[in-house]
């Protein structure tokens, strides 16, 4: 199959022939640019990313990346449903993105970086947290809530944010559980498409 066309699916990009594979963001995430360091303000931030990203045919889920002065590094929303693919979740997106402008496989060599999430991160999201460098993580709504919005988050509980804790990771979890917690109910009260495998 050398030389054949590219196979493009929503966002995703990938060249037979070739070991490559190109996530395009879409333009209103790619631009943002803003400077938080409050945890509160933060968590404000990508709920409000969410609610876009629903507007826009997406999930109910956002992540951001912030270096240590609080400038955010990227952002990222779930585009499995307009990316085609079940990898695309909120947390996913965003350590592409800050690897990408980072220029390197881990985030930790630019310093004490924090993942900031809309809501707990399911089980692919935490595993690729635990290998991307990050220093800290901040989230909102809970697993809980997710479940009973109708996802399917795999095996998450709180010892699987230990494992990373003792790790040296610093967690901190339920910053504005209850508007994160409203945001996923309103996905699904309006009939938002749980993806779930």
């Amino acid at each position: 199959m050398r030389g054949a066309a590219p196979y493009v699916a929503g966002m995703i990009e990938i060249q037979t022939g070739t070991p490559a594979v190109t996530l395009a963001l879409p333009d209103w995430l790619a631009r943002v640019q803003i400077r938080i360091e409050d945890d509160e303000a933060r968590v404000r931030f990508v709920l409000d990313l969410a609610r876009r990203n629903m507007d826009e045919g997406g999930g109910p889920f956002a992540a951001a990346i912030f270096d240590e002065d609080g400038s955010l590094l990227a952002a990222g929303a779930n585009l499995v449903v307009p990316g085609g693919s079940s990898l695309l979740h909120a947390e996913i997106v965003a350590i592409l993105a800050a690897q990408s402008r980072a220029g390197h496989y881990s985030l930790r060599p630019g310093g004490q970086r924090t993942l900031v999430s809309s809501c707990d991160p399911c089980a692919m999201c935490l595993g690729a947290i635990h290998w991307a460098g990050l220093a800290r993580l901040v989230t909102g709504a809970a697993t809980g809530d997710a479940r009973a919005a109708g996802f399917d988050e795999g095996p998450v509980d709180d010892a699987s944010f230990a494992y990373l804790a003792n790790r040296g990771m610093a967690v901190r979890r339920g910053v504005l559980r209850a508007e994160g917690a409203a945001l996923l109910q309103d996905y699904a009260a309006a009939g938002g498409a749980i993806y779930n495998g």
